[in-house]
């Protein structure tokens, strides 16, 4: 009991600040507490009924009508599960992608997330990295070069909806028109968004371009403990119904249809998912975005009155600076670091006072 007492210790020290990584640490599932001493697993397809009943896999199904709701599927055009992460949903969106064009090219920006990239190996398809502008968007020029040389072959598309280090978001509208531009037809490339973070954020930020269903991308991903704060980490994944007859297999083990990267999955997850989404509503997510927003906002003018070069994306609450110097002061923030620069992503549990005493810090 000594050992576990030090340890909750040690993470509540950990989580007060926690600065560099987008993770809620915001939560509350005690009432969902009772639920710990059964092994609920969601084994095979979440839509079709295995013979193991200790399973959650009503609530999963809510879990996705919720996100296909909310990114504009139609009725019965949609089939999704509850992801380990989102590195498993863009693994799960890849694979779709290979599937339905086994030739198909890759391409993908320079900032993309790795498991972009550990998909492309995993799968052995050729990937094509595209550079990126100064803020981290792909560069639509170099993408279009790119996607002409090579008109003999399917397009498949990675989409940023908020980059890992510096929270850019590609336009998927110019994109679009660049494929138009192009004469791709539509029957001849396949769109994955990873939304990791802010494709659940992005809905409630009034200015920012619609990512949906209604245009022709065929999967998204999104991490569940991210943006919504859940003690295991968990996503969902979502596409469109057509793709994953692809993958279908009949297994008679499991009395069910085998259509996810793993067989074994979570159904604590999903319980979590849902009680979380009911509990804050539309509402609630919506003023959580509204604090990230508005205090990555707080953050960057703090450090400009400093005198600090700091970067903040329009569509982002990931803001940018240059690296301390002071390792010390990294690590007592968890800050996330890429060579000369690092970032703070300003998520629910993130306050005013907290930046305070960061950039107090920081300054010494």
């Amino acid at each position: 009991s000594d050992i576990l007492h030090a340890y909750d210790q040690l993470l509540q020290s950990k989580s007060s600040v926690h600065f560099g990584y987008p993770y809620n640490l915001m939560f509350d599932y005690t009432e969902l507490a009772q639920f710990m001493k059964y092994s609920i697993n969601n084994l095979g397809d979440p839509f079709v009924p295995s013979n193991y009943g200790v399973h959650s896999r009503q609530f999963e199904v809510a879990v996705i009508d919720f996100f296909a709701k909310l990114w504009k599927m139609e009725t019965d055009s949609y089939w999704g599960y509850v992801t380990t992460s989102g590195t498993e949903g863009n693994l799960h969106g890849i694979l779709l992608a290979r599937e339905k064009f086994p030739d198909g090219i890759l391409y993908t920006s320079q900032e993309t997330h790795y498991s972009v990239f550990k998909a492309a190996r995993y799968y052995r398809m050729e990937c094509q990295s595209i550079p990126t502008l100064p803020m981290g968007e792909i560069d639509y020029d170099c993408l279009s070069e790119a996607i002409a040389r090579n008109r003999d072959k399917p397009v498949i598309l990675n989409v940023n909806i908020g980059t890992t280090v510096k929270g850019a978001v590609d336009n998927l509208d110019r994109i679009l028109r660049i494929l138009q531009s192009l004469q791709i037809p539509r029957e001849q490339f396949y769109i994955h968004c990873d939304g990791a973070l802010f494709a659940l954020m992005m809905p409630f930020v009034e200015f920012a371009p619609e990512v949906s269903f209604r245009k022709p991308i065929d999967s998204i991903a999104v991490s569940g403990h991210k943006m919504l704060g859940c003690p295991m980490p968990c996503g969902v994944a979502l596409s469109r119904k057509e793709h994953v007859k692809n993958l279908e297999q009949h297994i008679d083990y499991l009395n069910s249809v085998d259509t996810t990267i793993m067989g074994s999955r979570n159904g604590q997850a999903a319980l979590y998912l849902w009680y979380s989404l009911r509990k804050k509503g539309i509402g609630g997510i919506k003023r959580d975005v509204m604090h990230c927003m508005e205090t990555a906002r707080y953050l960057k003018d703090a450090l400009t009155a400093k005198g600090l070069t700091c970067r903040l994306n329009d569509l982002s609450s990931t803001v940018v600076l240059e690296r301390p110097m002071d390792d010390d002061l990294v690590k007592r923030w968890q800050l996330a670091c890429e060579e000369d620069i690092a970032h703070v992503v300003v998520m629910p549990n993130v306050t005013r006072y907290k930046i305070d005493l960061f950039v107090e810090e920081l300054m010494q």
